[in-house]
């Protein structure tokens, strides 16, 4: 994950790049699943994150070594005062179409309100 992507009125954005280490082509399409967690083997913290439409869904064919992308928008929880924040220790990806999750150590507060909505992720493009 790459957080330099900036922020914007209690947001920061950052990029999740997928690489393709294998020795084929493969396909990314579409958008990953994310929420924020407790740990690397705890269950989601709230709200999963919200599907950025504004970037249309396109087939992302990656060759051996090469990268694709999604903007990840999180929202500070300070501003909801609603929120029971919480503290996460990172975040949960599930690839698009894939089962198997991985986590991404990345320290946030999280909201426990399932109602509060802090994550927002795009379609996947070329890196």
């Amino acid at each position: 994950m790459d957080s330099r992507g900036g922020g914007a009125a209690g947001s920061v954005y950052m990029q999740l790049i997928f690489k393709n280490a294998g020795a084929e082509p493969c396909l990314l399409k579409g958008f990953a699943g994310v929420s924020l967690t407790a740990g690397a083997s705890g269950g989601p913290i709230g709200a999963a994150a919200k599907r950025d439409d504004s970037t249309p869904v396109a087939n992302v064919l990656l060759a051996p070594g090469q990268s694709g992308k999604a903007t990840l928008r999180y929202t500070q929880a300070g501003n909801y005062p609603d929120c029971t924040r919480t503290p996460a220790a990172g975040f949960r990806v599930y690839p698009p179409e894939d089962t198997a999750s991985l986590f991404i150590a990345a320290p946030k507060d999280a909201c426990r309100e399932s109602a509060i909505n802090l994550l927002t992720i795009g379609a996947f493009t070329a890196a």
